[in-house]
């Protein structure tokens, strides 16, 4: 059985990589901490496929636990893709510790402690991919979003080297996604 873990489900990209995988065969532990993570098991499993949803907190390690358990249940991970993320948008003079913190713990620490985690149950041959973003190149407003996507670049090419070749490691970055209004 192959096992794909996907972060940050309960967002457009997230619920779209989870349902990609599922229907390519994998069995899919959706996570977040957002209640939507119910929502798209419910729609994975009413299609049919194999979907476990764990609502957690990545950046603590009972979080991260919680998850690596559901997952090791169904079998080792194959694919690990590490997609949760959220922003804290403010100028420089203007944002805060607490700001500037949260955005760092979630989009940068959270990847990697939960793939450092992972690598022990992760089978050979496994893949990691981390959604950083093209604001690593900077983006006004968003010191702490571009920082934290810069070290997601870093982190990816680091844990490349040490991990292959029985891991690959690879991160996307995509640019702005937005959500269409109806």
């Amino acid at each position: 059985m192959s096992v794909a873990v996907v972060t940050g489900v309960a967002g457009g990209i997230g619920a779209s990589l989870a349902g990609r995988l599922a229907a390519g065969g994998h069995t899919v532990v959706a996570v977040d901490l957002a209640d939507g993570v119910h929502d798209v098991v419910e729609r994975l499993s009413a299609d049919g496929h194999a979907a476990i949803g764990v609502q957690a907190d990545l950046t603590g390690s009972s979080g991260r636990s919680e998850v690596l358990g559901a997952a090791a249940a169904v079998g080792p991970i194959h694919l690990l893709v590490n997609n949760a993320g959220i922003t804290r948008d403010a100028r420089l003079v203007k944002m805060d510790e607490a700001q500037f913190g949260a955005v760092i713990a979630v989009n940068l620490g959270a990847v990697y402690a939960l793939s450092v985690e992972a690598v022990d149950q992760m089978a050979d041959g496994g893949s990691i991919v981390s959604i950083s973003s093209r604001a690593y190149l900077g983006n006004f407003g968003q010191f702490n979003y571009s920082m934290s996507k810069g070290g997601v670049v870093g982190l990816t090419r680091a844990l490349a080297l040490e991990l292959a070749p029985r891991i690959r490691v690879n991160a996307i970055a995509p640019g702005q996604i937005g959500r269409a209004h109806v």
